[in-house]
């Protein structure tokens, strides 16, 4: 079974917790706010929209039905698909639930499928890729409000994403994507944004080794890609 799962944290950093969850599957849709065990950054509430006074009563994730539905899931015959997925695992592993099944980054597929586009946010390719023209009726026939940002629209949106994917890749393809590195074209951001990594490589290499050595936080994949053409120029 394919679980669809969106949520929203109080940030990205190791300290920060999940606050709300989105599952969408063939037997559930679900969302539930958590309650995070900490205040809610002001910074994380401006993308979300969701405060300390809307979490106040939520249960902990430990105690919520959400962590109740998702253990019954964690089955290696199911398969988790997210955008961005690496990152909503180690919010789950942070709670206690280390998946078993497969995985699908519907955000690394995207990379690896469309390697020309300009932006790869779940809300960049829902216009990007022209999603918005039929969810309208998609999401009516789920009973679900389109609200950016709300776990549940979101995995509803992560769907129609793996949807289009099929189009590109079958889904043994996108898992096989998801577990590997991507070769990444195009230098995301910094003065060479967009450019081509392998021609940077040639005509400006100590700009490329370092990146490698101060940005410590940078996406695997885009550390991997240029490694790779650093050392294959």
């Amino acid at each position: 079974m394919l679980i669809f799962f969106d949520t929203e944290t109080t940030g990205v950093e190791a300290k920060d917790r999940i606050c709300a969850v989105g599952i969408a599957c063939e037997t559930h849709l679900h969302e539930e706010l958590i309650h995070p065990g900490k205040k809610m950054p002001p910074a994380a509430s401006a993308v979300h929209q969701i405060t300390s006074e809307m979490v106040a009563e939520a249960p902990e994730f430990s105690r919520s039905e959400s962590c109740r539905i998702l253990k019954g899931f964690n089955l290696p015959s199911n398969t988790l698909v997210s955008h961005n997925a690496p990152f909503d695992l180690s919010m789950l592993s942070k709670e206690g639930i280390e998946w078993q099944g497969d995985v699908i980054d519907t955000l690394k597929c995207a990379k690896a499928l469309m390697d020309d586009l300009e932006g790869y946010s779940l809300q960049f390719l829902r216009y990007e890729l022209r999603l918005y023209r039929e969810e309208e009726a998609y999401f009516a026939a789920a009973g679900v409000s389109v609200v950016p940002h709300r776990p549940l629209s979101d995995a509803l949106h992560v769907r129609m994403l793996y949807d289009y994917l099929l189009d590109l890749a079958d889904h043994q393809k996108l898992v096989d994507i998801s577990r590997s590195h991507i070769l990444l074209s195009r230098l995301p951001f910094g003065k060479y944004a967009k450019k081509r990594i392998e021609e940077i490589a040639l005509k400006d290499p100590g700009y490329l080794k370092w990146m490698l050595d101060s940005l410590h936080d940078m996406d695997e994949d885009l550390r991997y890609s240029i490694d790779y053409y650093l050392r294959n120029d």
